[in-house]
């Protein structure tokens, strides 16, 4: 069965946020909830914005970040700053296509969404 072009943004995103979360290894189960609760309320917002489906991995990539910040805490930490100033990457753009993990403080990408496995730490 093929899957529409939503349902396959969808999957798409969800893949990718979930590489991130292993990259970083905080895919445990209770985190791996939030990605779903993310997809099925980014479900409803692509349903009714079919030409926003090239967001949604951003979007349920930041849906993820704000989660585990209230339960959590930071994530994804900056690889690119010194560890002794812990902060979070955020995504740009907000609302976009190709979301990329950004530090804001050192102005740097530092990998697209989906991608921070292949980031070395510092």
């Amino acid at each position: 069965m093929e899957l529409n072009p939503l349902e396959q943004a969808l999957h798409s995103a969800r893949a990718l946020v979930m590489a991130d979360l292993v990259a970083g290894d905080v895919a445990e189960a209770d985190v791996v909830s939030f990605v779903e609760d993310a997809v099925t309320h980014r479900r409803w917002w692509v349903e009714q914005w079919p030409e926003g489906a090239e967001f949604v991995a951003g979007l349920i990539a930041q849906d993820v970040q704000d989660a585990l910040l209230e339960k959590y805490g930071r994530w994804p930490l900056c690889p690119a700053c010194p560890e002794d100033e812990p902060h979070a990457l955020d995504v740009e753009p907000e609302l976009g296509p190709d979301p990329h993990w950004v530090c804001t403080k050192a102005a740097v990408a530092v990998a697209p969404v989906g991608e921070l496995g292949g980031v070395p730490r510092r």
